[in-house]
């Protein structure tokens, strides 16, 4: 196809079909379910979708040139959306239970994510999403406690969702060929999440935290608490611990906390 990549828009176009097969089939796709994919850019995921046979099948496309071709190609058997990922409403697919699949560009995937992660009943939104990252914010999104990428976006990615990493991708599965390897990972919206009233505090808090993460976390509970020392010996914390030494667990109980001082 003779459209070249908008490197403003961090194009960059997954043509190996032995990992386009495996991102369709992770998502198992049944004729009852309404497909949602981000950024489909020239198709590649959208025509291996199409035959699995969704009931509804929507697309949102920043870029009219692939919007355009997309409709032509396709025409009833998809839903195109001319617009921003970002910006796109998507309240009228709040109780849909969607499968949402999406090659993110990179400069834009973690600000995607967060506003997915801020839906309230996550879990009738979407079932499931299969999401491709680049390696790097991939390995922070899967952290675990005590090491290096653990951090904010490993505890809110993981508030409201199990994940799962599906597969490594090479950048030469990709045209042009990004300069860094990307990784598939699988989204599972949880049924039963730990009650905090607003994301947002908890995105403040593990700020709070993690923006000097090589500090004893004393720092970061002082400011956040003026009875730092009685919510410390609440939650049994070692205040010399590190941000990165405390589970998630920990993090959405200080959250917890917080919530009850700010009400």
């Amino acid at each position: 196809m003779p459209f070249s990549s908008k490197k403003s828009l961090g194009q960059n176009f997954l043509n190996d079909k032995k990992i386009i097969d495996l991102i369709v089939e992770t998502g198992n796709i049944n004729s009852k379910d309404i497909v949602l994919e981000v950024g489909p850019g020239t198709g590649s995921l959208t025509e291996k979708i199409l035959d699995k046979k969704p009931k509804d099948f929507i697309l949102i496309e920043k870029d009219k040139r692939f919007a355009d071709y997309l409709h032509q190609r396709y025409k009833n058997k998809i839903k195109v959306f001319n617009e921003d990922m970002i910006k796109f409403s998507y309240k009228d697919y709040f109780e849909k239970e969607l499968i949402i699949f999406g090659n993110l560009p990179y400069n834009i995937s973690t600000q995607i994510l967060v506003k997915w992660i801020r839906i309230k009943n996550l879990d009738k939104f979407c079932k499931k999403f299969i999401l491709m990252f680049q390696k790097e914010v991939a390995d922070r999104i899967i952290a675990k406690t005590n090491t290096k990428n653990y951090g904010r976006l490993s505890i809110f990615s993981n508030w409201k969702m199990n994940v799962e990493k599906v597969i490594d991708v090479e950048p030469s599965s990709f045209k042009p060929a990004p300069k860094v390897k990307s990784t598939v990972l699988t989204f599972t919206p949880k049924k039963k999440v730990y009650d905090l009233k607003d994301p947002k505090n908890l995105e403040h808090v593990t700020n709070i935290f993690f923006s000097q993460r090589r500090k004893m976390i004393k720092k970061p509970m002082k400011f956040l608490f003026k009875n730092y020392e009685e919510v410390s010996k609440e939650l049994s914390l070692n205040l010399e611990l590190r941000p990165q030494n405390l589970t998630m667990l920990t993090y959405y109980k200080i959250c917890s906390i917080y919530e009850k001082l700010i009400k």
